[in-house]
């Protein structure tokens, strides 16, 4: 079974991120570099997660990642989503794109992407948006699969310690794309991810991957001084060669138009940090909790955004280093970033 501490010989993760950056491409080249490269399972069929898996296979010998998004509770206020989806109707009637009609409930092929994960033997998988069943822990150790529980604050990581995982994934305020709060009523933990290491580090006996804010060698020197035993890159990649990005995202990163990040609800209906656009300035107000009802709503407005090269209706995410993400292939910003490291 995959060791996060034995095993990793350059110590980055390359995060999961859902929605097209995560490439099998991608995600060899970081794991062929000595890191572990992670797929991104939510948002696609059981298919296309199987097809992506083996074509990490066939470009690469090492070890890999899938991340699996845990479903939440059933719709609890369907009113609030429904006036959501009004608001959001007369630039769906310019975007000539039609709404969704508003779920109680889609768990994303949870079963059946588990299934596949067991199937596959799929070296190392994590957990997002909440902790897996103890049984389902259980089925992966049984494939030989290793399991990591993505967490928010320090009391989610006893619980996922408390479920038998094998590491945890600890995000920070600084964290670019969804937060991994358990509750998506709550508001995120405030801390940086240096000062949430340092606080778990004292509270579960487990190793730590560092997750937010990890732009530079400094910063993955700072992380791994708190007591984290990996970093997990998620900005820090979204420019690079093998990166499946839009160009309009691409571009955003560089452009002077967008000089600050946000945590909005706007997008899908959870936490998540972006860069500030028309769509966060006109719906964060409005914004409701209900994931994925508002993901599902506002997914057909991000689609014509992205294929009109329109960044002020793409969901922009970015941590807090975004101007640091830098146009090179992925070997070469991991080992960049890992010499840097070294030398800090």
């Amino acid at each position: 079974m995959f060791d996060l501490e034995e095993d990793l010989r350059i110590p980055i993760v390359g995060a999961p991120m859902a929605g097209g950056p995560s490439t099998p491409e991608l995600v060899a080249a970081v794991s062929s570099t000595g890191g572990l490269g992670f797929l991104a399972a939510g948002y696609k069929s059981v298919d296309a997660v199987r097809h992506e898996i083996d074509a990490v296979r066939a470009l690469t010998d090492a070890p890999f990642g899938l991340n699996l998004f845990v479903p939440g509770r059933p719709l609890a206020d369907r009113a609030a989503v429904e006036t959501y989806r009004e608001r959001l109707q007369p630039l769906a009637e310019r975007r000539n794109v039609v709404l969704p009609e508003v779920v109680d409930h889609d768990d994303d092929a949870f079963d059946a992407k588990v299934d596949l994960a067991v199937e596959r033997a799929v070296p190392v998988v994590s957990f997002t948006f909440g902790l897996p069943p103890r049984g389902v822990v259980d089925r992966l150790h049984a494939a030989g699969t290793a399991v990591v529980a993505t967490v928010s604050d320090v009391d989610e990581a006893r619980s996922a310690a408390e479920r038998g995982v094998d590491a945890i994934c600890l995000q920070g305020v600084d964290a670019g794309g969804h937060r991994a709060t358990l509750d998506p009523d709550a508001e995120p933990d405030p801390r940086s991810t240096r000062e949430l290491v340092e606080a778990a580090r004292a509270a579960v006996d487990l190793p730590l991957v560092a997750a937010g804010g990890i732009a530079t060698g400094e910063d993955v020197a700072a992380a791994l001084a708190a007591g984290a035993t990996a970093v997990q890159i998620g900005t820090a990649l979204l420019r690079a060669d093998e990166a499946g990005t839009k160009a309009a995202h691409r571009a955003a990163l560089h452009d002077a138009r967008f000089g600050d990040t946000v945590v909005t609800r706007a997008f899908s209906g959870r936490p998540a940090r972006g860069l500030v656009n028309d769509f966060i300035t006109d719906f964060d107000a409005y914004a409701v909790t209900a994931y994925p009802q508002v993901h599902l709503l506002t997914s057909g407005l991000r689609a014509a955004a992205g294929a009109a090269d329109d960044p002020q209706g793409l969901a922009l995410w970015a941590g807090l280093g975004y101007r640091s993400a830098r146009s090179a292939p992925a070997e070469e910003i991991v080992r960049d970033l890992w010499r840097e490291a070294r030398d800090a």
